[in-house]
């Protein structure tokens, strides 16, 4: 692979990178706001300039500049290198390029973030962005003066609702134009564009129109400072506090790689943000996928119960293995869940095979709106995940109900809280309903015996996406109450009908799943561009990753 160097480190890069994507691809730091891994070069904000030296023979090419002696006071004839910025040149071989280690380019950095903080509020203290503000940020490791000028600052509209899920504030905005970008070559949607010239720029929304496709929260993060925010997360929580795990989106199949940040004094999910993974989402996420994290915490069933009243574990598994037991085989079913990991259906796989229960369906959330960007129709995360593990037909969810008003299926041990709302009367009809599951619902009301099994959130896990690529969700923090995953509760029952499995932790029931349902290593990717993990992954958090949930 073809190399150049950038402060005399030699770096690999790929016919038609730029210098900035093969930096960022080494992991070598060179500043930037408007440029994004994912949308075109705009090459606006100039935070990125470098000094690129001529080739041997070749003369460099420098500009004749004013220049302010200080000890004389007077403005003084001088030249310097004509900074390029690095987001827009073309690399070639043997080129050499000065970053770090240029004084006229730390010189070029330091007026650039000057200028920008000119105008700029000190609304620090109440902005959503603060601790992950690359204006903070640079400040500290490009400029550390304070603000010259002493005039009173251009003011523009603050709290602009661009629609039902984003707030603009114009003082804050740098123009760095990512989000009209991003409107327009990710959304396809160009609503977004800006007005007005030079100080009194601002971005604004097409005449008629709000910011409401289906990827407004993503408009919002590829901002790099404090303009846009979402209604969602707005004045919310701090990031200094927060964590983040690395999770699976719940949205639907197509799997996309999320950040999942929570609060671990609180135990508390406040957001989802994309992982880069270039195989499945690449740097983005959907409205819908990012708000699924909601889930985790709302209308969730999190105590154990036999006949609708909250009871202890071993009579809850005792009374299970009871109506197991005495229910008749050809009267019986099992139900995966499109909704839970593999590890949770797999459990209940054993199950059914151990006692001989040969009818086997599998629910889940009905179909919704897909596009050509990100969104499945398949709005489950798991689907494919639970066939796998299954290794045989499963039912859906219209046999199933035919099944259960003809009679024909009269027990059932379900895997999941999803079930049909036109539907819940025929619940009534089943002699026995032992349920596993995370969410109130019809299925936690009609359930003699309900379990609850973790959330995504709650434990390790593996979801298969619609194109069959496994991937892991790891723990963000423990279950409440009574919660634990779904594949414990089932081990319990199984030992208790005297079917005990091989598997007794985590890592070996992995080892006894399908290999379709394993993730291979190159599958999950580090964080994103500009929104890394927030005090990311520590020590802790990497051991338990390696431990059973």
């Amino acid at each position: 692979m073809p190399t150049f160097k950038i402060d005399g480190k030699d770096v690999p890069f790929e016919a038609g990178d730029t210098i900035m994507r093969a930096a960022y691809r080494a992991g070598i730091d060179i500043p930037y706001y408007c440029w994004h891994p994912g949308l075109s070069v705009a090459a606006n904000c100039r935070m990125c300039l470098v000094e690129i030296l001529p080739p041997p023979g070749r003369p460099p090419m420098l500009l004749d500049v004013l220049e302010f002696d200080r000890t004389t006071g007077q403005y003084v004839n001088t030249r310097k290198p004509k900074l390029q910025p690095a987001c827009q040149v073309p690399v070639t071989e043997n080129m050499e390029v000065l970053s770090d280690t240029s004084e006229h380019v730390k010189r070029a950095r330091h007026a650039v973030q000057e200028f920008l903080l000119l105008n700029h509020p000190v609304d620090c203290p109440i902005c959503d962005q603060a601790g992950e503000c690359k204006l903070q940020d640079y400040w500290l490791d490009h400029m550390r003066t304070p603000k010259r000028m002493p005039d009173e600052l251009i003011h523009k509209p603050k709290a602009v609702s661009f629609g039902p899920t984003i707030v603009y504030d114009a003082e804050r905005c740098i123009i760095c134009t990512r989000c009209v970008r991003f409107c327009e070559e990710v959304a396809k949607d160009p609503v977004l564009s800006v007005r007005e010239r030079g100080n009194l720029n601002e971005i604004t929304v097409s005449p008629g129109r709000e910011l409401d496709h289906p990827y407004t929260f993503m408009t919002e993060l590829v901002c790099p400072v404090g303009a846009l925010t979402t209604k969602d997360f707005r004045f919310k929580a701090r990031v200094w506090f927060l964590r983040s795990a690395p999770s699976i989106c719940q949205g639907c199949a197509t799997g996309c790689n999320a950040w999942l940040d929570f609060d671990p004094r609180t135990q508390r999910a406040y957001r989802y943000r994309p992982r880069d993974n270039e195989s499945v989402n690449s740097y983005w996420m959907c409205d819908e996928g990012m708000l699924s994290y909601h889930a985790t915490h709302d209308a969730r069933a999190t105590q154990i119960r036999v006949g609708g009243k909250h009871t202890l574990a071993a009579k809850a598994i005792e009374k299970a293995v009871e109506l197991i037991k005495n229910a008749p085989k050809d009267k019986s079913a099992v139900v995966l869940s499109a909704q839970h990991n593999c590890e949770d259906n797999f459990a209940l796989v054993t199950l059914a095979r151990a006692m001989g229960i040969q009818a086997w369906f599998l629910i889940g959330k009905p179909e919704g709106q897909g596009d050509d960007i990100l969104r499945h129709v398949d709005k489950n995360p798991n689907t494919a995940g639970a066939r796998a593990v299954a290794e045989r037909e499963l039912k859906g969810i219209e046999e199933l109900t035919r099944a259960v008003e003809d009679g024909s299926i009269k027990h059932l041990i379900v895997m999941g809280s999803v079930w049909p709302a036109d539907a819940d009367s025929l619940l009534d009809k089943l002699t026995s309903l032992v349920v596993i599951g995370g969410w109130q619902g019809a299925l936690h009301e009609h359930a003699e015996v309900f379990l609850p099994a973790s959330s995504w959130a709650e434990t390790h896990g593996i979801y298969v996406n619609a194109k069959g690529m496994a991937q892991e969700s790891r723990r963000a923090y423990p279950g409440a109450d009574d919660c634990q995953p779904g594949w414990k509760f089932v081990r319990e029952v199984c030992v208790g009908l005297g079917h005990e499995p091989a598997w007794n932790s985590l890592s070996s029931l992995r080892e006894a799943m399908p290999k379709a349902c394993l993730p291979k290593p190159e599958i999950n990717v580090s964080a994103s561009a500009d929104h890394h993990a927030n005090a990311n992954e520590t020590a802790a958090d990497k051991a338990a990753a390696s431990t059973d949930s």
